[in-house]
């Protein structure tokens, strides 16, 4: 290997997904170098194969049932969506798939990009293959930043593998709707894109192995978008557990308990798992295919040079939260470089990151749900004295004109020892724009007392949050 194979920066990170990318320019703009290693498309995940994808196939849906909800608008709703259209839109925001306007933002940022496969090859060091088979030996003086996120996990079911089954980046991307598609998995992303697909032409079956959608949130949404989905006639069977799998010509042939269901294409959408396979962790001393254990800063525990940041160590797969969670690893990246201490805090259940206790999350069906901290369930099993207090969206003045028959729900779960909210979820339509001032009470632990004085605008749907107020109040 010759010396122009070799190469020293200050971070060398592994993939260059929003989370890398976000790693990179936050230390670039605190005054080190930076290289990213991407295999395969930067902008990762988000950009071409979940968030911006996804919701592009979803939006028409949505725009259409806001139409239909108000009475004037409705009669202006006379055909049915256009599905090319829908699908050349979902297009544009991939750029087709191609990531050359990516490309500009990092080498403008003054970041390096290699394009290749990389593994770490002992401490601090990255060997990365290019596309024609050449290797770089690169080495970091301060530290590697493992960004590498996460695969669809396919559960252990006979035959599944080689049926050859739809994982997200396949239903995100497909050119057509299959006639009959079969989705295993009803977390947030087998209810979105069985939304998505039902409304542009699929006949689709959504297999839940538990005994209720959106298992991780608060009850009363996965009821009200279980409902949603049968009302567009989805076939929902919850507590169905799929035993094995098989391919008849062009058909997927699921069973599930007696009977055999059949369809053109099955995504399965039951997880994740951390791409820690294959990019060299043995030789660092840490297990293949496990999540990186890291601590608060996003430093690999044991390992100070080293850096877990995003999907990768499994504490919140979604990229508000990597990118979050980049801008912590940098910093602390950046801070180290310098000299500094950077205390890493044994947080209590108040003072947590938010990667931990305040992380906000949308699932994107119709109805939305909107969440962010702690469900009443979580409350309970941290021990945390609390009282859950409920109040219908639709009966506030905002979500009346916003859409005729508005049905919706608020669900805030209020610590009774110190009076400030662990948790607040909404469910409903259009509940998404208003989860940033839930985030900000959530984070800042506003007493109730104070949010008395946070006056919502009339005739707004954040009329809600005076109705949980008088609600706690009693």
């Amino acid at each position: 290997m010759s010396s122009a194979d070799e190469k020293t920066y200050d971070v060398v990170v592994l993939g260059a997904g929003s989370t890398g990318e976000n790693v990179a320019d936050v230390v670039v703009r605190g005054g080190l170098s930076a290289v990213l290693v991407e295999e395969h498309l930067v902008g990762g995940e988000c950009s071409y194969y979940a968030c911006m994808p996804s919701k592009a196939l979803l939006r028409g849906t949505e725009a259409i049932a806001e139409a239909r909800a108000v009475k004037g608008a409705a009669a202006a709703v006379t055909g049915e969506q256009d599905v090319a259209a829908t699908l050349e839109r979902r297009d544009s925001f991939t750029s087709n798939w191609d990531d050359a306007g990516q490309v500009s933002w990092v080498e403008g940022a003054g970041i390096d990009l290699l394009r290749g496969t990389a593994r770490l090859d002992g401490e601090r060091t990255v060997v990365v293959t290019g596309p024609d088979g050449t290797e770089t030996r690169l080495s970091a003086r301060h530290a590697v930043a493992v960004c590498t996120g996460s695969a669809a996990a396919v559960p252990p079911v006979d035959g599944l593998p080689d049926v050859q089954p739809w994982t997200p980046r396949e239903a995100t991307s497909a050119k057509e709707a299959p006639r009959r598609l079969l989705v295993i998995g009803g977390g947030y992303v087998g209810c979105e894109m069985s939304f998505a697909w039902n409304a542009l032409g699929s006949t689709v079956t959504l297999l839940q192995r538990g005994d209720r959608l959106l298992p991780g949130a608060e009850p009363q949404a996965g009821d009200a978008v279980l409902a949603s989905l049968r009302d567009r006639g989805v076939d929902v069977r919850l507590d169905a557990d799929v035993t094995a799998a098989r391919r008849d010509g062009d058909e997927v042939v699921l069973t599930v308990g007696t009977e055999e269901l059949r369809g053109d294409e099955v995504l399965v959408a039951t997880g994740r798992e951390a791409r820690t396979t294959g990019i060299g962790v043995e030789t660092v001393g840490l297990e293949p295919g496990e999540y990186l254990d890291v601590d608060d800063t996003l430093q690999v525990r044991g390992l100070p040079w080293l850096y877990g940041v995003g999907d990768v160590n499994g504490r919140r797969q979604l990229t508000h939260m990597g990118k979050y969670q980049a801008r912590q690893a940098a910093a602390a990246i950046v801070a180290r470089a310098r000299g500094e201490e950077v205390a890493v805090e044994d947080w209590s259940p108040y003072t947590a990151t938010a990667d931990r206790a305040a992380t906000p999350a949308v699932v994107f069906t119709d109805p939305q749900v909107a969440s962010v901290g702690l469900t009443s369930a979580q409350a309970r099993e941290a021990g945390v004295p609390h009282r859950v207090v409920e109040y219908p969206i639709g009966s506030v003045a905002g979500a009346s004109l916003f859409a005729d028959g508005y049905e919706g729900t608020a669900i805030a779960v209020v610590d009774t020892s110190r009076e400030v909210l662990l948790g607040v979820t909404f469910v409903g339509p259009a509940v998404a724009e208003l989860l940033q001032a839930a985030t900000i009470a959530v984070v800042g632990e506003v007493p109730i007392s104070r949010l008395w004085h946070a006056v919502p605008a009339y005739p707004t749907v954040n009329e809600i949050w005076l109705r949980l107020l008088e609600t706690w109040r009693g």
